[in-house]
């Protein structure tokens, strides 16, 4: 059997909310953007920058947490695999979009959304925990998609809601 590797790590913010959905068969999809920048310097020396923009899809678990934690703007780490979905547009013609699956994600914002990292905010006598979510997975720690939360069948393309 051939060697295969099909892994995916991006560090970047979201470029809008998440958008989280029940398919017919009771799993919880989320769908969100990300995007990236890309930055080099040119033959003439000069600093470029380019953004490139990511579509992520994270299922179950990770789909709850990822809809009820992020929002625009939110910097995240995102490990997962690439995976491109084909249907039928209405006009006939092939379509076909590129995603990555999310298996892992780490929220990189200091807990709560407030300034500076944790230990400024220690420093600074501002308590670490918000009492608005003291369930949340901290900034940094890694929240996976979790081996025991697959099930065994698999989704069909078709029950995709988006």
């Amino acid at each position: 059997m051939a060697m295969s590797l099909n892994k995916v790590q991006l560090i970047g913010n979201l470029t809008r909310d998440p958008e989280v959905k029940q398919i017919p068969g009771g799993q919880v999809v989320a769908s969100f953007g990300m995007a990236t920048n890309f930055n080099w310097t040119d033959k003439s020396g000069e600093k470029q920058s380019k953004a490139d923009f990511h579509n992520i899809v994270a299922w179950r678990k990770l789909a709850e947490i990822c809809g009820q934690y992020l929002k625009k703007g939110s910097k995240v780490y995102i490990e997962g695999r690439l995976q491109t979905r084909e249907w039928e547009g209405e006009d006939g013609t092939k379509r076909y979009r590129t995603e990555i699956t999310a298996d892992n994600m780490i929220m990189l914002d200091s807990r709560g959304g407030g300034g500076g990292a944790p230990m400024e905010r220690e420093a600074a006598g501002i308590p670490t925990e918000t009492a608005a979510a003291p369930e949340a997975p901290a900034a940094g720690e890694p929240v996976a998609a979790g081996k025991e939360e697959k099930k065994d069948e698999d989704v069909s393309i078709d029950d995709l809601p988006f």
